[in-house]
């Protein structure tokens, strides 16, 4: 297989397709934190383009070295995501309702912390992608992607830019909807994950 038009669509598109959970939650991330500064608004795109650059190609190396042990863990995957999403989702709702209950109009700001669990907890599933690209060589794996990184950061970043201009508006309840918001994309996967098995 070469690296043509059909390589870089068929990609592109599957990028779009992982970054879905990710835009959510960066949508969710501008929401709890209108005034972010546009270095934080990068650093979030990064971190969500950066997983789902290594986790495919994590989980191509696995289908090359390790595939009996990959094919055990990924049972664990869905499980994974879902603690991740719902204990940071979950910290999010009490601390904002905990605010509103207070009456002050605080927003919850994400720390870099949370942001590498959220990217972990979002990118985790592509693992499985490993095994779609598991043909490719490894120039092509890397570059895949590489593909896969751009989109994912194209599309977090217009996540939280979106986010945060719906952020003031929101006021006090961004934080609610998005811990909602947060505990909803751990859901989907966990449920999707039994539904696609």
């Amino acid at each position: 297989m070469n690296i043509d038009f059909v390589f870089l669509l068929t990609n592109a598109l599957l990028g779009i397709g992982l970054a879905m959970d990710a835009f959510s939650i960066s949508v969710a991330n501008g929401l709890s934190e209108p005034k972010m500064s546009f270095h934080k608004m990068f650093l979030i795109s990064g971190i969500f383009a950066i997983a789902q650059f290594l986790m495919p190609l994590i989980g191509w190396t696995c289908v090359h070295t390790v595939a009996e042990h990959f094919c055990s863990f990924q049972k664990f995957i869905p499980w994974i995501a879902l603690i991740l999403l719902c204990y940071i989702g979950g910290n999010m709702l009490f601390d904002s309702i905990k605010k509103h209950d207070n009456e002050t109009i605080e927003h919850t700001k994400a720390n870099i912390g949370s942001i590498l669990i959220q990217g972990i907890a979002t990118s985790i599933d592509a693992l499985s992608v490993g095994f779609t690209i598991s043909t490719y060589s490894f120039s092509m794996a890397l570059s895949a992607c590489t593909i896969i990184g751009a989109v994912t950061f194209l599309i977090c970043f217009s996540g939280v830019y979106i986010g945060k201009k719906f952020g003031d508006h929101f006021a006090n309840k961004a934080g609610i909807i998005g811990g909602a918001i947060l505990i909803f994309i751990g859901l989907e996967i966990f449920i999707s994950s039994f539904l696609r098995g």
